[in-house]
């Protein structure tokens, strides 16, 4: 019998109070659900505010530098100014944009980077959507955000932002075949793809200790899928100024960068549920364990960024073809000779 959580808890007085003042039951599945959209956007919106400034913050002492601290006690404002500045920007179209593509580019971009947030088990019973098809459908939505980069690249009629769009489709395509064979190793062990069977399989152990490659593989792999340093070819502003989004300025150019945080927190959370025990732990809550494991994953992402040099393009893509798919395969054969052994001797 599973855990009643405080989370679960809340949802359940929650749906019984609607279930007081709203006659049909469909209303009530209704309301729950636009309460878990704002939920979603909510965590999405405050993490990318803390990111950024936690980000300032890292990068500020791995250089020996202050960081921000003008704005607000320690600087803590800092990232709501630069906000009120990006929405007082005036909106710029470049001449012979497509119109309509070069809109909807940014929109696009964020709704998968929103969309994966559902499958996430911030707790035991606590998540939105645990679909028996939790993994496949987060590789498959975070997968699209590739199109509206390429998009944007190409609607905004700029050399430097089209050859930003045709690197993205090159670095995300290759590196995503790693990132699916580094969680195959996992979905092997657990035989299930559902989110909370893959937590509760590590209740014992975490799948770091089982899986080590797989975990060093993606967590390369997810730094590339992010477009974060050092694997930020995909912008690359000493190249070609800011890749595909170099034509977008005001609240357009942070819907990209929204998605950015967005995706660094997603990365971070997947890494939590596959190898890092999701919400297992002894004493605090299950939440609070999710959250602080996955703040952790985020000091790693943060400390790859502000350490490593970016590579070359030739670099980058060799290093995804030649080193990290076949170690990929090597894993999956790997696990699936333990896992025969283990049942054979069992």
């Amino acid at each position: 019998m599973q855990e009643v959580t405080g989370l679960f808890m809340v949802a359940t007085m929650l749906r019984n109070i609607l279930g007081k003042y709203l006659p049909n039951p469909q209303w009530v599945d209704i309301v729950i659900t636009l309460i878990n959209i704002g939920a979603i956007f909510t965590v999405i919106s405050l993490s990318a505010v803390i990111l950024v400034y936690a980000e300032r913050k890292v990068s500020a002492y791995m250089q020996m530098r202050i960081g921000p601290n003008r704005v607000g006690p320690w600087g803590i404002l800092q990232t709501v100014a630069d906000m009120i500045k990006l929405m007082s920007k005036e909106d710029i179209m470049p001449v012979g944009a497509d119109r309509w593509l070069w809109i909807l580019a940014p929109v696009l971009l964020f709704i998968p980077s929103a969309a994966v947030y559902v499958v996430f088990p911030f707790d035991n019973q606590a998540i939105f959507a645990d679909l028996n098809i939790g993994i496949f459908y987060f590789i498959a939505v975070s997968s699209q955000a590739t199109l509206p980069f390429l998009m944007a690249g190409w609607a905004s009629n700029s050399k430097y932002a089209l050859i930003g769009g045709m690197r993205t489709v090159a670095q995300m395509l290759s590196y995503e075949i790693p990132l699916v064979f580094s969680i195959l190793g996992v979905v092997m062990i657990v035989g299930s793809m559902r989110m909370s069977d893959i937590v509760a399989a590590q209740q014992q152990v975490w799948f770091i200790v089982v899986q080590p490659l797989a975990f060093i593989i993606f967590l390369i792999a997810a730094t590339a899928e992010t477009n974060r340093a050092p694997f930020d070819l995909v912008e690359s502003e000493s190249e070609l100024v800011a890749g595909p989004f170099t034509e977008y300025s005001g609240m357009r150019w942070a819907l990209f960068f929204l998605a950015e945080y967005a995706n660094l927190f997603a990365a971070s959370a997947i890494a939590v549920t596959l190898f890092l025990g999701g919400w297992n732990g002894p004493w605090l809550p299950g939440w609070l364990w999710f959250l602080l494991k996955t703040a952790l994953m985020i000091f790693v992402f943060m400390w790859l960024r502000w350490t490593f040099p970016r590579p070359r393009v030739d670099q980058l893509m060799a290093f995804g073809w030649k080193i990290l798919l076949p170690l990929s395969l090597v894993n999956v054969v790997l696990t699936g000779i333990g896992i025969y052994t283990v049942k054979y001797f069992s």
